[in-house]
């Protein structure tokens, strides 16, 4: 935690180390590439490698961070999961989106590419992969709700989508579709293929929310047949995946949900473990210290400014 105090204050990104438990350790490094030394960049490539090496062909996926030559890495949130050993075990590479919304640019989240190793996928993973920076984010927007996305042919994701996010379309259960989800998700389609490998000959059914023939934009290695698909406990989801998605063709859900009040509330309550719960207040409490706490101490410095911030004087000015 002190070493997550300190990377808390040197810059404006998130560089977070949290402990979940004694079996994993939880990395979280916001746009990379734009701060971390070039020999420790190149050893976090290594690390998403190796963690995709475990499930697909080495170079089978060419899009997001792995696209060759690509930026992304400066765009991208990483979630990163290590073993006590210090192996990497588990990746999420967030995507933050600037999409043309009107009535003015709306901010999404992307939950981009998630891959784990197949020998610890069944060690409850979902909560830090799916939930856990998307939550930090929210903390740190001082509460304003956020929108996020995902795109996925999984009913497992889809349902566990669905439990985390709050006003989440489309859903087995869902309330009716608003006209937000409309606009973003056309917005979307238009101008961010490229975040999620989806080219440019796929269609997109507006009623349905559902991405046609999306495997063509770099992602074909990801694409599952039904049987290959990881279903969800909750038998409503697979079937709302079977009659929504042709896997023959090769079909993409577009989920769009937020992170709000009421999803924090339910994300803390049910989605993380109890043995997580004091290391994952203690992060959110640093993400408020960096907002509220260290501006405060730097502006009754009157030695020096911070940024914009002007330190107290005393007396009239």
């Amino acid at each position: 935690m002190i070493r997550a105090l300190f990377q808390a204050m040197g810059h404006e990104y998130l560089d977070l180390t949290i402990t979940s438990g004694p079996d994993f350790v939880v990395c979280i490094m916001e746009r990379p590439a734009l701060w971390m030394e070039a020999e420790d960049l190149a050893a976090l490539r290594q690390q998403l490698f190796a963690v995709a090496s475990k499930t697909l062909p080495a170079g089978s996926l060419t899009y997001g961070v792995f696209e060759k030559g690509g930026t992304r890495l400066s765009e991208t949130i990483i979630t990163l999961v290590l073993d006590p050993s210090g192996a990497p075990v588990a990746f999420n590479a967030l995507a933050p989106m600037q999409v043309d919304s009107a009535p003015a640019p709306v901010e999404v989240l992307h939950l981009g590419l998630v891959m784990v190793d197949p020998a610890h996928r069944q060690r409850n993973l979902s909560w830090v992969l799916y939930g856990l920076t998307c939550f930090l984010i929210f903390l740190r927007r001082q509460f304003r709700p956020i929108w996020v996305s995902n795109v996925t042919q999984v009913p497992a994701v889809v349902g566990m989508v669905d439990t985390t996010f709050a006003a989440d379309w489309p859903a087995p259960r869902a309330a009716p579709r608003k006209l937000a989800h409309l606009m973003l998700a056309r917005a979307i389609m238009a101008d961010h293929r490229a975040v999620f490998g989806v080219g440019a000959d796929a269609t997109f059914d507006e009623e349905h929310f559902v991405i046609k023939a999306a495997y063509g934009g770099g992602s074909e290695a990801l694409q599952k047949t039904w049987d290959d698909a990881p279903k969800h406990r909750a038998d409503y989801y697979n079937a709302f995946c079977t009659n929504m998605l042709d896997y023959g063709r090769g079909d993409d859900l577009l989920q769009l949900g937020q992170m709000n009040l009421a999803a924090m509330r339910q994300y803390l309550s049910r989605s993380v473990p109890q043995s997580a719960l004091l290391a994952l207040l203690g992060a959110g409490g640093l993400v408020a210290l960096r907002l509220v706490v260290l501006p405060v101490v730097y502006w009754a410095d009157s030695r020096k400014a911070w940024r914009d911030l002007r330190p107290f004087q005393g007396g009239r000015q």
